[in-house]
This record gives structure tokens, C-alpha cells and sequence, in this order.
């Protein structure tokens, strides 16, 4: 018994054992299965850290005197000419009367400094005519010089800016305050012969700071309805009276009641959601409203055909009247000639402001004697004789003498090259963000599926929820114009070009795949079958004509279910089974009505064809007739041709020949050969539909671009022929200069003229050539060392400062140091690369000559032994 107890004690313990083991390494594989979970997610975790985009944000470049490179300016930039400074003078004159007489108003925008410092005062204007005829009308203009610069903000919403920089730095550097914006499209008009002035005055916020999410997109923006007249109608002498209306009139003027209570209440109900949408677009109220200051341009009528004149934005490029509500009043205005203060009062902003610069009480002139615009005064005969009598001629002859005319701009000429009125934006994009919706400019060619600009419009104003997208292109291969894509609804529609070998105008459609509601509109005067239009769905087709000789108008096609069938012989799917076919025509004026079909229906399921014929002028009904098709053979086995019962008609004015059999069996051979040729078309239009979805799908997953043969820059065909041209010019220009060029000649001069050549003149020839030859190279490779050591050891005391002060150094002195070093090692690697190609070089220079000297025909019969 001990013994059994002995063996199941040591089995007991074997078994704790072994599942003490098991346990031991299910806990080690658990560990296991952790560590490669924990791993697992740590590689997910890095992936998906790495997928994670940081982009660093831009820091705004400030336009300010420090940013512009003043050292290539012209002179007229940096001083004043005599003229000049007396104009100076005047204006310094001018300004102490005006704070004298005026204490309580602002100092004007009369002399601020240029990037020089230098200061000037309204000569800043350069009228200048582009040569692009984009900019010779004012919209275009004022949009080009809105889209190519960038705005700066002043540096004090309410101080005038001390700086005024030209617009030559504008256009170069792209940015600038309201004031560059302004100087540079008053010159751009000036020049194109408007009467424009700039404006220094007072804004609203949102025009100040060119925010326009309150204000609602150009290109949202619908055409105002002109309601056409309607014309009275004259009553007839006799006519046939009305019938009497019998209803009850109480309770028609009850109905009136409660319909216009219901009416009054909708109305107050939508008036009350306009009120709340108004608060809600409603900016804040701001502190300094009335002290903004801000720039703009004020258009004269009178020149270019101008009829009332308006204020343009710079920043927008939009236009104004000048009694809009966002301009709060006027200090000054100025242009290339004079300078005009405003006398007038503008507590009610610029809504009461008189624009007749001639007169003297509301506009106070800097220069006498300039030119004035219009003053509405009217002379009588009296008062030019009481002139005459006080001597006013004598103090206007004075007036005439001390006259003072303002100087020539001090500006260089303004030009815009063809690289930057392409370009327009700056990096050739601009996004511009408008009440619930969004607007992006690109210049031409820069995407690469020649997108020019696209239009977001948004549900509300948190600009979250896309409700549609539309997009304009340019220069595409398959002439897309505009795509507008619905949101909501899931449309897309597509405008095209005329010129597309499809002639396609119009393709409405949710996605690509066929027999899907789709809409198609085409150029129809560019086809054969004189398409206009087709509309499909998964059930029918439509089709619209125009100007067909067999007057066909419109087409209808009814599709029944596709039913699955199985041939063994063909793989391809069944096609949908027509059910009925629906055509329309025009009048035909060479047929008689009753013979014109004006509608034909074939019932392809029932095998039935109707017909119905145009109405006569004098006829209220139209003939009709239906076609029954029946087999050829009966019962019996007879053959059947007609049957009085096959065709049942309905006719007008009832005729002999129609109801005879022969005529309506030869009609109904003619129905269904029509009927065959209908199928047949109907088919084609199916592959027709199918071959434009390729053809569109091929065309977007391409997007080529076009390029005019005129394009030299992008023509790369043209850039190829004409970059070989050069080539080859230089190419033989070279040839030519190495044939010029003597090698011998410095050599030749020392021996004695007219002396004919010993051997051994001729082998010391050789010899202190291409010794004099070595020598130059040595010296080339010794010059480029030299330089290489020179920069080396300079940039190594540059390093050798940079530690001594680099505790006390500042972020400018770094930043200096840092642009050094670059340059520097820019420099040296240069040089590297100089001498070791001279290396590589020199040796076969050497034998080139060596060459050419033993086969110059002067030494050629003295060396000959040695070749």
C-alpha cells in the first residue's frame, strides 16, 4: 500500500509539474502575443504619426522701407530737382495755412517720404498707357491690380502712413498699402484717359481690412429682371359677354380675408427671418468707425464716356456710387496736375459731397492756374462787364504770371512685362473669401488640368458643409469651359466650347455609367443630324432636332426591363427592349396638312403604328390613322397582304384614293421600313452615348492643354527648333573666331620679315608655343588655387569670430553670419569644381594645339618627319 501511495504521490506531483509548465509557458506566450500586439501598435502608431502633416506657418513679409533694395533706383528717386523743392515750399505753405485755419481736422497727405527718404508730394502719379488692351478699360484694370498685388495693411489704422513708395517698387516687390494700391491704378487710368483721382479719406472696417465675408459674391450675383410691359388689350366693339358669376360674394370676400390674413402673416414671418439674417451678417461695432483711415480712386464723369461718377475699391476692384454708405469722408484728393482739399462737411459720409473741383468754397486748391474740372457757375453779361470795369482782367493777368505748374513725375516708366500680366497673382494664386462662399484665382497653364479659377459656395456662414462647386478652365484640349458640380443633389454639369469634335455644349449627369439619367446639349449647327438635345434615363430617351430635311423635331424612346439571357454563341449582354418609339415633325409647307404627319408612334410592343397629320388653318380636329401588324399567314396557312380591318382612319376632309387597300398596304411597307430605320437610328444613338462617356472618361483622365504657336515658352516644338537654330549660330560663330584666330602670329613677329622658315626656326616655333601654352595653363590653375585658398581662409575667420561672440552676438548678426557662410561655401565649391575640370581639361588643350601645330601648312613640311 505504502509503495501505491508512493506512486500516485510522485504522479500527483508530476502532473502539478507539468501543469505548472504548461501554465509557466502559457504565460510566456501570452507575454509574447503582448510584446508583438504592443509592437504591432507602436509601428501603426509611427505610421500614422508619420502620415501627419506639419505645415509651418508663413510668416507675413512687412513691405516696409527696409525690404526694398534701394541701390539700382534711378536718381530722380534720391533728390529733388529745383522745381521740386519749390514745390516743396508751396506745399510746406499750404500745409501751415491749413492747420491755421483748420485746427480741429487732420494734417494732410501732402509730402510723405519715397523708399529714399526723400519726400514728394502728389508727382508720385505716372500716367502711363499699357500696351495690353486688358487694361484700357477701368474694370479690367482696377481687377488686374487687385489680383497682382498682395495687401499690406498701414502701419496705423488711423495715422497716415509716413512712406509712399513708388510703383515700380510696387509692381516688383507685388505688395502694398492702400495708398500704392491706389497711386498705381490712378496712374494705370490716367494714362488710359480716364479723369481718375486718388482719395485719402475714411472707410469702414471691412473696406479698410478688404473683408468681404459679409459681401456677396460678383459671380453669384443675378442680372436684374427687367419686367416687360404687357400690352393692353383694345375691347372689341362686339364681343361676347362673360358669363355671370354666381358665386356667393360674402363668402368670396371671406376667402380674400383669411387668404390675405395668411398672406400678411407669411410675409411678417419672412420679414422677421430678413431682419435676423441682417443682425447676424452685421459686423460688430467698431471703436474707431470714422477714423479708418483709407485710400481709394474717385472716377469724373465726362472723359471716356463715363455718365456719373464713382469710387473704386483698390483692394476689391469694385465699384461704388459716391454716396455708398462704406466711405465715411474725404480729406483729399490729388492727381498728376494738382492737389484739392475737401471744404465740405461730412458728418453724413460722402453722401452730400458736391464734386465740382472748380469751385474754390468746397474745394481748396493747392497750385493756381492748373486745370480745373467743370465749375458750375453761369456768367451773366453784367457781371463780365463789372469785371471789365474793376480791373479783374489785370489781377487775373497777375494770376496768369504767378502761376505754377506741377512738376514731371519723378517715377520711372511703368512697366509690366508679359511674364507678369500673365502671371497676375502673386505665385500665381489668390483666394478670396466672400459671404457663404469662396473664391480661387490660378493663372493659366499653372494646374495642370488648366484650372483657372473655382467658386465654393457653402450652406451657411460657418463655411463648413459644401452645397456646390463651380470651376472655369482654359486652353483644354477637349474645350471644357466650366464645370458646376451640385452637392445636394449629386449633379454635374459641364459646359463646352464650340469647336469639340463631338460637338458637345451642355453634359448633365450624375456619374459615367451608362443608361443613367444623363442630359446632353449639342451645337446642332456643327452636326448632320441636327442635334440639339438628348435626355436619358434607366427607361426612356429623348431626342430634339433642328433643321432637318425630313422636319424631324423630337424623337422618344420607352425602354422595358432588361431581361436575362444566356447565349451560348455570343458573350455580349442584351440590349433593352424597345417598347415604343415617339417622333415628332415640323410643318412641311410643300404638303398638304392632311397628308404631313405630324406625329408617328410606333408600338413596337404591340405591334401597332399610329399616325396624326397637321391641322389646316381652317380645321379645329386632325386626321388620324392606326396600322395593326398582323402575320403574313393565317390559320389556314393563306397568305394575307391587307385587310380593310389592319388600318382604322380617321380623316378630315375624307378622300377616294386613301381608303383604297393598295394605298394603305403601299403605307404601311413605307411604316415599317420607317419603323427599321427608326430602330436602327435609335441604336445609333445608344452607341453614340456610349462612344462620348469614353471619349469624356479618355479626355479627363488626360486634361492636355493646348498651346498657341505664338507661345514660345511653352511650344515646346517651336522652343526646340529655335533653341537648335541658336546652337547652331554659336556653333558657327565659334568656328569662325577659331579661324580668325592666330596662334603663330605673336611668335611669327619676332622673326625678321619676308625671311623664309628654317627647319630649326620652325621647331623653335613649336616649342615656345606650346611652352607659352603650358605656361597659361599653369597660371589658369595657380589663379583658381589662389582664389580657392583665399576664400577658404576668410571663411575660416569668419568661423573663428563667430565662436568668440557668439554669447553676445544678436538674431541679425546671426542671420548675417549664417547668409555669409552659404554664399562662401557656394564660392568655394565653385572654384573646386573650376580647378579640377581645368585638370581634366588642360592636358587635352595641350595636345589639340600640339596637333594643329604639326598640321599648320606653315610648319607642316619642316614637321613632317616628326608626325
Amino acid at each position: 500500500m505504502e509503495v501505491l501511495k508512493e506512486k500516485i504521490e510522485e504522479e500527483e506531483a508530476a502532473e502539478r509539474e507539468a501543469e505548472a509548465e504548461q501554465a509557466a509557458r502559457r504565460a510566456a506566450e501570452k507575454e509574447r502575443e503582448d510584446f508583438t500586439f504592443k509592437q504591432e501598435e507602436l509601428i501603426d502608431l509611427e505610421q500614422k504619426l508619420s502620415e501627419i502633416e506639419v505645415h509651418i506657418p508663413e510668416v507675413p513679409v512687412i513691405f516696409s522701407k527696409s525690404t526694398i533694395d534701394t541701390a539700382t533706383l534711378p536718381p530722380s528717386y534720391r533728390a529733388n530737382t529745383d522745381k521740386e523743392q519749390l514745390l516743396l515750399q508751396v506745399a510746406d505753405n499750404f500745409a501751415r495755412q491749413y492747420s491755421h485755419l483748420c485746427p480741429d481736422r487732420e494734417p494732410l497727405f501732402l509730402h510723405p517720404l519715397n523708399e529714399c527718404d526723400v519726400p514728394f508730394v502728389s508727382t508720385t502719379i505716372r500716367p502711363t498707357l499699357m500696351p495690353y488692351p486688358e487694361l484700357y478699360n477701368w474694370d479690367s484694370c482696377a481687377e488686374f491690380v487687385s489680383d497682382f498685388l498682395s495687401m499690406v495693411p498701414l502701419p496705423s489704422a488711423i495715422k497716415l502712413p509716413e512712406y509712399l513708395f513708388s510703383s515700380t517698387s510696387v509692381l516688383k516687390y507685388q505688395r502694398g498699402n492702400c495708398f500704392d494700391f491706389s497711386i498705381l491704378l490712378c496712374s494705370l487710368l490716367i494714362g488710359a484717359g480716364y479723369d481718375a483721382y486718388c482719395v485719402s479719406g475714411y472707410a469702414t472696417q471691412d473696406l479698410c481690412s478688404m473683408d468681404l465675408t459679409r459681401e456677396v459674391c460678383p459671380l453669384l450675383k443675378k442680372p436684374k429682371e427687367v419686367a416687360e410691359e404687357k400690352e393692353k388689350v383694345v375691347p372689341k366693339k362686339y364681343m361676347i359677354k362673360p358669363p355671370r358669376d354666381l358665386r356667393s360674394k360674402f363668402e368670396l370676400a371671406q376667402a380674400a380675408k383669411k387668404e390675405a390674413e395668411i398672406m400678411a402673416a407669411q410675409a411678417k414671418k419672412q420679414k422677421e427671418e430678413e431682419e435676423r439674417l441682417l443682425e447676424l451678417d452685421k459686423s460688430p461695432p467698431d471703436p474707431m468707425h470714422g477714423l479708418r483711415i483709407h485710400a481709394w480712386v474717385l472716377v469724373l464723369c465726362g472723359r471716356r464716356e463715363v455718365p456719373e461718377s464713382f469710387f473704386i475699391d483698390p483692394f476689391t476692384a469694385r465699384s461704388y456710387n459716391t454716396q455708398d454708405e462704406h466711405f465715411l469722408g474725404i480729406e483729399s484728393i490729388w492727381n498728376h496736375k494738382n492737389y484739392w482739399v475737401n471744404m465740405q462737411d461730412c458728418w453724413n459720409g460722402c453722401k452730400d459731397l458736391t464734386f465740382d473741383l472748380g469751385d474754390p468754397v468746397r474745394w481748396e486748391f493747392l497750385l493756381l492756374g492748373t486745370e480745373k474740372p467743370y465749375l458750375s457757375l453761369y456768367e451773366t453779361e453784367e457781371e463780365e462787364g463789372f469785371a471789365k470795369d474793376d480791373g479783374i482782367e489785370n489781377l487775373d493777368k497777375e494770376d496768369e504770371e504767378n502761376n505754377f505748374d506741377m512738376p514731371g513725375s519723378w517715377v520711372a516708366q511703368i512697366s509690366i512685362s508679359p511674364t507678369d500680366f500673365e502671371t497676375r497673382c502673386p505665385l500665381g494664386k489668390k483666394v478670396i473669401q466672400y459671404k457663404q462662399a469662396k473664391l480661387e484665382k490660378w493663372t493659366a497653364y499653372l494646374n495642370g488640368n488648366g484650372l483657372v479659377s473655382r467658386l465654393t459656395i457653402y450652406e451657411n456662414m460657418d463655411c463648413h458643409r459644401v452645397v456646390e462647386i463651380r470651376e472655369w478652365y482654359k486652353n483644354r484640349e477637349d474645350l471644357l469651359e466650366m464645370r458646376q458640380v451640385d452637392k445636394v443633389l449629386n449633379w454635374t454639369t459641364e459646359y463646352f466650347k464650340p469647336g469639340h469634335f463631338l460637338a458637345l455644349r451642355v453634359h448633365i449627369y450624375k456619374n459615367m455609367i451608362p443608361e443613367t439619367d444623363r442630359t446632353m446639349e449639342f451645337y446642332h449647327s456643327a452636326r448632320v443630324d441636327g442635334l440639339v438635345k438628348r435626355t436619358e434615363t434607366s427607361r426612356s430617351m429623348t431626342e430634339y432636332y433642328e433643321g432637318r430635311p425630313d422636319f424631324l423635331a423630337y424623337r422618344h424612346v420607352d425602354y422595358g426591363i432588361r431581361t436575362k439571357k444566356f447565349n451560348i454563341n455570343s458573350a455580349d449582354s442584351n440590349t433593352r427592349p424597345l417598347l415604343k418609339i415617339t417622333e415628332r415633325f415640323n410643318r412641311n409647307l410643300k404638303k398638304l396638312a392632311d397628308d404631313d404627319v405630324a406625329e408617328r408612334i410606333f408600338v413596337v410592343s404591340e405591334e401597332r403604328i399610329l399616325l396624326r397629320y397637321h391641322c389646316r388653318n381652317d380645321y379645329i380636329t386632325t386626321s388620324k390613322r392606326e396600322f395593326q401588324k398582323r402575320n403574313d399567314v393565317d390559320n389556314k396557312g393563306n397568305k394575307i397582304i391587307v385587310t380593310p380591318d389592319m388600318c382604322i382612319s380617321y380623316e378630315v376632309e375624307p378622300r377616294e384614293h386613301t381608303k383604297k387597300l393598295l394605298f394603305q398596304y403601299e403605307m404601311m411597307m413605307e411604316l415599317k421600313n420607317e419603323e427599321r430605320i427608326s430602330k436602327h437610328q435609335v441604336w445609333e444613338s445608344e452607341m453614340e452615348v456610349l462612344e462620348i462617356l469614353k471619349v469624356r472618361e479618355e479626355e479627363e483622365d488626360s486634361h492636355n492643354l493646348t498651346v498657341s504657336i505664338y507661345d514660345t515658352k511653352r511650344n515646346e516644338k517651336s522652343k526646340e527648333q529655335r533653341e537648335a537654330l541658336e546652337r547652331q549660330a554659336q556653333e558657327e560663330h565659334m568656328r569662325q573666331v577659331e579661324a580668325k584666330l592666330d596662334y603663330l602670329a605673336p611668335f611669327l613677329v619676332q622673326l625678321p620679315p619676308g625671311e623664309k622658315l628654317t627647319r630649326w626656326q620652325a621647331l623653335r616655333l613649336k616649342d615656345e608655343c606650346l611652352n607659352d601654352f603650358k605656361q597659361r595653363l599653369i597660371d589658369k590653375a595657380n589663379l583658381i588655387q589662389a582664389r580657392f585658398e583665399k576664400e577658404t581662409q576668410e571663411l575660416q575667420k569668419k568661423q573663428q569670430w563667430y565662436q568668440e561672440n557668439q554669447v553676445t552676438m544678436t538674431t541679425e548678426d546671426e542671420d548675417a553670419y549664417l547668409t555669409y557662410c552659404s554664399q562662401a561655401m557656394f564660392r568655394i565649391r565653385i572654384l573646386e569644381q573650376r580647378l579640377n575640370r581645368h585638370k581634366e581639361l588642360a592636358p587635352q588643350k595641350y595636345l589639340a594645339l600640339e596637333e594643329k601645330l604639326y598640321r599648320d601648312p606653315r610648319l607642316i613640311e619642316y614637321l613632317k618627319v616628326f608626325v
